[in-house]
């Protein structure tokens, strides 16, 4: 057998749920420890990993179902959608997606959710730092050049619209305070989550301010178009909360400049 051959033997048996392919007699054991044994220990250290990896992801939900139960549903996660990448990081990108499957949609609508939320800390933590806009970047912009501002999400910007209480599940389980039980919202509310330096931070959005802060991001409104959708509710107090908004948004590093 070639080397690349015995490789490929081996990672069949570290993946199967049970070895019938004969790998163990291409190995000799040693006098303190046989062959099935050590292969037992490579093959349950293997899934050991894994689930260690997913407890660091998704600790939300680890808490919420307990040990034995996270540990099955991973184990049927894996045993789904095994990893097929070499790093480990995006091994729970299909989890959300895997919930919704694997459950009844009572079980896991709620579930689902707090795991979108807690991978958008991953791909935050994660993400290109792009050329977030500063502060004194828009004190350096010329007075002509603001009714054309655009401007676009940066790169490490991550949205989850909630519509169960996930965000405080999710701080809770942070500050090992007392779990809070999964809750409908009486109205949806947007999460925004970004990295700034090398710490992951987050807050909710009021629905105004979602609507103007997508709609530059996303829609493309320059700034005088921001403004002229915020007169309909602001009327002349509109340029004051455009700048406003636009000054925290900045100030958080959540946009950059959008490209021509």
């Amino acid at each position: 057998m070639r080397l690349i051959e015995w490789q490929l033997a081996f990672e069949r048996h570290l993946l199967a749920d049970s070895d019938n392919s004969g790998f163990g007699s291409t190995l000799i054991g040693g006098p303190t420890l046989d062959v099935d044994t050590g292969l037992a220990i490579y093959h349950n250290a293997y899934r050991a990993r894994l689930l260690e990896v997913m407890q660091g992801d998704f600790p939300g939900l680890w808490h919420w179902l307990g040990d034995d139960e996270f540990a099955g549903l991973v184990a049927a996660y894996v045993h789904r959608y095994p990893s097929t990448h070499f790093s480990l990081r995006w091994l729970g990108q299909r989890f959300e997606g895997f919930i919704g499957e694997h459950l009844v949609a009572e079980q896991s609508a709620p579930l689902a959710e707090l795991a979108r939320l807690e991978w958008a800390f991953t791909l935050a933590f994660d993400a290109p730092a792009g050329q977030p806009l500063t502060l004194q970047d828009m004190a350096q912009l010329a007075p002509e050049a603001w009714p054309l501002l655009q401007v676009e999400w940066a790169p490490a910007v991550q949205q989850v619209v909630c519509h169960f209480n996930s965000l405080q599940i999710w701080r809770a389980v942070k500050a090992q305070a007392e779990f809070p039980g999964s809750q409908p919202l009486p109205l949806a509310e947007v999460c925004l989550i970004w990295r700034d330096q090398q710490v992951c931070r987050y807050r909710s959005l009021e629905p105004a301010e979602a609507y103007a802060l997508a709609g530059m991001a996303e829609r493309g409104w320059t700034f005088s178009e921001l403004c002229a959708e915020l007169a309909v509710t602001y009327q002349e107090g509109a340029p004051l909360q455009a700048v406003t908004w636009l000054k925290q948004w900045v100030q958080d590093g959540l946009l950059q400049r959008r490209a021509p």
